[in-house]
């Protein structure tokens, strides 16, 4: 059974075609500490679905930008049934790490800041908005990733702000979610 938070989301999904090739991608965008992770964890553990993290992609706190190609590049093999790789980073050694393999077929959810982007949005079946308050979104964030991400907070902020406001991401949005 489906937990009832997730009803739309499956609902939505079950009237979509795969865009990606066999794979239905459903990208989960919206601002830092908005309650992405958790609302796409919660929806994987409902629909079997994998989870492709973005946090796994930015190369390094200046990377937002960097990150929606680099996921484009692998969906286009995954859309012609290749595996698809994207550049992993390590933010403990500040460096690229070892790729991520992108294996095509199923239900492929994208989280993270940029997973909705315009470069992204052709592989997409659906995009869900998650969004909060920015008190609240700030208190999470901090709370999940302590001092590592305090002296990035405002970097990082005005980066996805310059984003959304150039890509217009929630305005593409199927369904906007907003949390506590």
């Amino acid at each position: 059974m489906i937990p009832h938070r997730y009803d739309a989301v499956v609902r939505l999904l079950d009237g979509r075609q795969p865009a990606c090739g066999t794979t239905t991608v459903v990208a989960v965008d919206g601002p830092s500490g908005s309650g992405k992770s958790t609302f796409a964890d919660g929806l994987a553990a409902a629909t079997g679905a994998r989870v492709l993290r973005l946090d796994d992609i930015y190369p390094g706190w200046h990377g937002l930008a960097a990150a929606p190609p680099m996921v484009a590049r692998a969906l286009e093999d995954v859309a012609v049934g290749e595996i698809g790789s994207v550049d992993r980073w390590s933010w403990v050694h500040d460096r690229p790490a070892a790729p991520l393999r992108v294996v095509p077929g199923g239900l492929l959810l994208l989280d993270g800041v940029g997973s909705g982007a315009a470069v992204i949005r052709p592989f997409l079946s659906a995009l869900l908005w998650v969004e909060a308050p920015t008190a609240a979104r700030k208190e999470r964030a901090l709370s999940r990733d302590g001092e590592t991400y305090a002296p990035y907070w405002d970097v990082w902020a005005g980066q996805e702000r310059r984003h959304f406001r150039s890509d217009g991401t929630r305005h593409h949005a199927d369904l906007v979610i907003t949390t506590g």
